[in-house]
């Protein structure tokens, strides 16, 4: 599992970095496309573990949300026209089901629009492009020193029912991981525009919001009862699974970084 992990990370984590430098056009297409690729693995699991779903509408929604995010649009409009085509596709299935139109909904949201936040980060003027790469930095920190606490000495388990594998001691690891990054940003990138305290809260909005993300798809997927939510990445299982940190981040970030 160790060679297709890295192979991958040697092919997406340069494109990455690029699209974010590019950014414009370029790199929302690529948001829009993420969050759409999460939302189709999200209808899909649940579509394999029997719970229902409007998997079409699931999809598009989530990818107009995203666009509108990533590239600009009417958002109001897009939410309420999708909102009520899903409504109306339900109306006319035998079976009326209240807990599809929610599902659907939920996942247009949760998989599509939230994520596409990253795309929000990167606009944010005139330090988008540094808080952008901040971002995916702290989380990539996070997740590893998290991973690496957890196999090393993890003895105590964070949420044993949603993820069994991760353990309190992980989780401080990765805390604390992000807040080192930010801090580290702040004084080589970011010091004429973000104090060191400040600093330190967005790490601990990336370190607090970036692991509870990570759960919060862990619950979807026991929900489906998925192990992965695909396997379009090699090593790394889905794209929903690799981006899953980002879908609570990402708009507690922009939305701090907004108001800060």
């Amino acid at each position: 599992m160790l060679l297709p992990r890295v192979l991958t990370a040697l092919v997406g984590i340069p494109l990455m970095l690029y699209l974010v430098h590019a950014g414009g056009v370029a790199y929302g297409l690529f948001v829009t496309a993420i969050s759409a690729l999460c939302c189709y693995e999200y209808a899909l699991m649940l579509r394999l573990g029997g719970r229902p779903v409007q998997f079409v509408p699931t999809v598009v929604l989530g990818a107009g949300l995203a666009a509108c995010a990533a590239l600009g649009g009417p958002l109001p409009l897009v939410l309420a026209a999708g909102a009520a085509a899903v409504v109306l596709v339900e109306m006319f299935t035998k079976e009326h089901s209240l807990d599809r139109v929610a599902l659907t909904l939920f996942g247009a949201v949760f998989a599509g629009w939230m994520p596409a936040h990253l795309a929000l980060i990167r606009d944010l003027r005139p330090h988008g492009e540094a808080f952008a790469f901040l971002t995916f930095a702290a989380v990539w920190a996070m997740d590893t020193a998290a991973y690496a606490a957890g196999r090393g000495f993890g003895r105590h388990s964070l949420a044993p029912v949603l993820s069994p594998k991760k353990t309190w001691e992980g989780a401080a690891a990765g805390f604390l991981a992000a807040i080192g990054v930010c801090l580290a940003f702040q004084k080589f990138k970011l010091h004429e525009s973000v104090t060191p305290l400040q600093a330190v809260v967005i790490g601990v909005i990336i370190g607090s919001m970036g692991q509870l993300s990570d759960l919060a798809e862990s619950m979807v997927k026991r929900d489906a009862g998925a192990k992965d939510s695909g396997a379009l990445l090699p090593g790394h299982g889905g794209v929903f699974d690799r981006f899953d940190s980002y879908i609570l981040c990402a708009p507690a970030v922009y939305y701090a970084l907004s108001f800060k």
